[in-house]
């Protein structure tokens, strides 16, 4: 029999068997020396299952109710930090797991849970995750339940422990013999006073003197029987039917929130409130079968960029400062992301990171969901959303993207076939099989040094030639780039370089070949900025593609527009589209200031404002409404001013008229004269304000399918008090943002044709 658990899954402090239970409402105890079950009052309060300071008398002359098996419920551990806790199963996967436990099986059972991102091993009773990286976490199937008077929750015990106490119930509730007492070989003891008290009692050791009162620490746990009698929310479970799947990707650092949560667990929170907003909102779609879920799942590659495999890590800590080395750690985490995406070397690294771990979830997606049949989209947070934009820019279509795998794999047979006839044309073909051996084609032989060659037991002179060769071949005189990036102590006047050229010309040479090689190294193929008015100073990458064209490309708080002006360019063109993505929405919150807008790039002759996105209750935020009430008022109350005031003007005006001397027939050019300046005048001073006229409907270009771009999120109503208090939150609430899961919601099932269940609303 294991020992009972506590919130750390280790047992409790031990606690007197002579503990003194609470009898009122005030949470007054009184020490005894008389054994619990002669001090036990036989009352509960079922209002308050789990105090034990409170009861309500009970009808111990009423038959007890027959015996009836306790139904389990089956939880997994969560830890945090240094708390843990027992969070339960949905019931769709909790009769899963007990109609897979009931088979008996002795080999091992696996039990798709959580939407298929978890297998749990019945017999090892551990859940494990299927698309990322993550330590198994414990299962149990639980049937008995405590919770202390200091604890927040009812926590499992564990199976066998509550196998004990299920087997001790049965035996008082049908021999109708109550107050069984059950000690337990860890010191514990359980009383089974009546149906609804049962009460377990911690064993006492030898306490230190400094101790607090036994009254504090030693209180009993509250037992209850079956999950049926504890406040627990138990989620109904997500349906089987994945509609559309959508990747998210990360922005700096390996934390997503103020809270410093990972990637997995913000994506989980956005995939709990699009569940939410599907139930509140596509109700009636969802009771027709007409719909199922959205799948989201995270894009890690900080870790990958920061591992050992690159050594950035080491590298850097090697020439931190060590004052002030809590932020020094954080801008080294963090913001140097920005930093290593504009190097050539670490950007390579963060695309190629990025489209294989997207093409790996979306394979293993399929694996596991054969039925699928629907679109993929992509989202990017911060630093994220520069990512995909970048990669979705240079992705090709399909015959291109065949065309580039084909020369691709030529070029690689080539380079091995030309490595050949480049040493047998020096003479040297008796090294080509040892140089195969490393593989190396021609093009890695150029990156190669001298030592790197001595290496391998190639002699001085043989290497020599191989290295001069194979540098003069890949890297020719003819495709050198117009700058050369010199060392330091070849700068200056041009008296000086001209000396220097005629007295050190081959030490000149040589800094020129090593920069050229140098500059050869970092660069590798062009990036592809056709669509733009302007080339682009990107770092030139091999930009990889992605296994499927996406639907929609969602940016959360993005730089985007802040980058490509930075890289030089003025304008996008209207016409542009990404080669295999359709749609594009730039997400962000007015205060967030990572975040910049992509439309006046577009159109920059009209200042237009971005979209509001609406609040997902189908209304704006109520300080946003009292400030537009407040701007109709005093719109209104000018109107009004100056319509009084134009009444009064032309009461004013035909005084005159009226005191004039009579005018002889026929000669009217005074009344006329004067009724034409007063209408000049009124209309000049006091206009009546026509309806504003429709504004021209404004082609926004094709990168989102001629629709709008831009789209802000509503501030908070405490956030709208200061601007800079909230700027950091501000960019990081996009996880949490009901208002953006619908918006990412509507968008999705708008092409599948399916609306809200009210429309209006949004």
């Amino acid at each position: 029999m294991s020992d009972c658990p506590d919130e750390d899954g280790g047992l409790q402090p031990p606690a007197p068997p002579g503990t003194a239970i609470l009898l009122d409402n005030n949470s007054q105890s009184e020490t005894t020396d008389t054994s619990p079950e002669d001090k036990v009052t036989p009352v509960v309060d079922e209002a308050s299952p789990s105090s034990t300071s409170s009861f309500e008398m009970l009808d111990m002359e009423a038959p007890p109710a027959p015996y009836q098996e306790v139904r389990p419920h089956w939880f997994f551990c969560r830890r945090a930090d240094d708390s843990t806790s027992w969070q339960p199963f949905s019931l769709v996967d909790s009769v899963k797991l007990e109609s897979a436990y009931n088979t008996g099986s002795s080999q091992e059972v696996l039990v798709a849970v959580d939407g298929e991102r978890y297998d749990v091993h019945i017999n090892e009773r551990k859940r494990f995750a299927v698309y990322w990286e993550q330590a198994p976490t414990e299962v149990r199937r639980c049937t008995w339940f405590y919770k202390g008077d200091k604890d927040t929750r009812f926590m499992p015990y564990s199976e066998d422990f509550s196998q004990s106490l299920e087997d001790a119930y049965k035996e008082a509730i049908t021999k109708d013999e109550w107050k069984k007492k059950l000690e337990f070989p860890t010191g514990e003891t359980v009383i089974i006073h009546n149906p609804k008290l049962i009460m377990q009692y911690q064993p006492i050791f030898a306490q230190d003197e400094w101790v607090s009162s036994p009254s504090e620490n030693t209180r009993p746990r509250t037992v209850k029987r079956g999950v049926d009698s504890i406040s627990v929310e138990i989620p109904d479970g997500e349906p089987d039917n994945v509609d559309h799947l959508v990747f998210m990707v990360h922005g700096i650092g390996p934390a997503c929130d103020l809270r410093f949560r990972s990637i997995i667990q913000c994506v989980n929170d956005f995939r709990s409130a699009s569940l939410s907003l599907l139930a509140s909102h596509y109700k009636r779609a969802q009771l027709e079968d007409k719909i199922g879920r959205v799948e989201f799942l995270p894009v890690n590659w900080h870790s990958a960029l920061h591992g050992d495999a690159t050594g950035v890590d080491e590298d850097i800590q090697r020439i931190t400062l060590p004052s002030i080395s809590r932020l020094r750690h954080f801008t080294n985490d963090t913001l140097l992301d920005l930093f290593f995406y504009n190097s050539p070397t670490y950007c390579q690294t963060i695309v190629d990171t990025v489209a294989s771990e997207i093409n790996r979830l979306h394979a293993l997606f399929k694996e596991r969901h054969p039925e699928f049949k629907g679109a993929v989209s992509i989202v990017g947070h911060s630093l994220g959303s520069l990512i995909l934009f970048d990669m979705l820019t240079n992705q090709k279509t399909g015959s291109e993207a065949n065309t580039v795998k084909k020369r691709e794999e030529s070029s690689c047979r080539a380079q091995h076939d030309t490595l050949g006839q480049f040493l047998t044309h020096m003479g040297l073909q008796q090294y080509l099989r040892l140089l195969q051996a490393e593989d190396l084609d021609l093009e890695s032989l150029a990156l190669c040094c001298d030592n790197d060659l001595k290496d391998l037991g190639i002699p001085l002179g043989p290497r020599k030639k191989i290295l001069n060769a194979a540098r003069r071949k890949v890297f020719p005189k003819d495709s050198r780039q117009s700058s050369v990036v010199l060392a330091p102590e070849f700068h200056g006047s041009s008296q000086d370089s001209s000396t220097s050229d005629h007295n050190d010309n081959q030490s000149s040479g040589l800094v020129t070949q090593q920069s050229q090689l140098h500059r050869a190294q970092s660069v590798t193929s062009a990036v592809d900025y056709e669509h733009f008015d302007v080339g682009i100073g990107q770092v030139s990458i091999d930009y990889p593609q992605l296994a499927f064209h996406p639907q929609t490309f969602f940016a959360f708080g993005s730089p985007i527009g802040m980058f490509l002006t930075v890289r030089g360019l003025k304008r996008i063109d209207p016409n542009y589209t990404f080669p295999t993505c359709k749609s594009f929405y730039n997400i962000y919150h007015p205060y967030d200031p990572v975040a910049y807008r992509i439309e006046p790039m577009i159109v920059s002759d009209v200042d237009l404002e971005p979209m509001l996105i609406p609040h997902h209750k189908g209304r704006k935020r109520m300080h946003l409404e009292l400030k537009d009430s407040l701007t109709r008022m005093g719109m209104d109350i000018k109107n009004n001013v100056l319509g009084s005031l134009r009444t009064a003007w032309q009461s004013f005006a035909r005084l005159p008229v009226a005191a004039l001397p009579p005018v002889e027939a026929g000669d009217s050019s005074i009344e006329g004269n004067l009724q034409d300046a007063q209408g000049e005048c009124v209309e000049a001073e006091f206009p009546v304000s026509p309806e504003e006229p429709e504004q021209p409907q404004i082609k926004m270009g094709m990168l989102n399918g001629g629709r709008r771009i831009d789209y802000v999120l509503q501030e908070k109503p405490i956030e709208s008090f200061n601007e800079y208090l909230f700027a950091i939150q501000s960019h990081l609430c996009y996880w949490e943002s009901e208002d953006t899961a619908l918006l990412v919601l509507k968008e999705i099932y708008d092409k599948l044709g399916v609306a809200f269940d009210q429309p209006q609303q949004y």
